[in-house]
């Protein structure tokens, strides 16, 4: 199931810069990804009601706090910075290098998190390093 929800969300994220790249022309990047992020909110929310899992909320421990607040600040600077990137230059181009972040994460995971780099991963990285550059020269 991670799988078919992990090709969804590739989908989505393609349908993403699509459809932000046709609707911010004439807006602020800063304006759009404000209006994006409260039909984000606004999503997320439902779901959370739907589902019936707000009462989670008082389980939710300081460090997942502190974390989840990091994590959407790193969010909101991604979009902001995403957003500009998009309305300056152009789709092709921005997307490849915003993903670079599969890169970064492997990284960042391998530094904060242990997380081994197999020589699979390795090589998958250099790929898209190498795939990055070409489609972006």
């Amino acid at each position: 199931m991670w799988f078919i929800l992990a090709l969804l969300s590739a989908v989505f994220a393609a349908l993403t810069s699509i459809l932000a790249k046709i609707g911010i022309e004439g807006v602020n990047s800063n304006l759009a990804t404000a209006i994006r992020t409260v039909v984000v909110v606004l999503l997320a929310w439902g779901m959370v009601f739907l589902t019936n899992t707000q009462g989670g909320i008082a389980n939710i421990s300081r460090k997942s706090w502190i974390f989840l607040i990091l994590s959407g600040l790193a969010t909101g600077a991604s979009w902001l910075c995403y957003y500009k990137a998009l309305q300056l230059g152009e789709a092709s181009k921005v997307v490849p290098i915003d993903k670079l972040s599969v890169v970064i994460t492997l990284i960042l995971a391998f530094i904060f998190l242990h997380e081994k780099i197999t020589p699979k991963s390795l090589i998958g990285c250099v790929l898209i390093g190498a795939g990055t550059l070409l489609m972006v020269i």
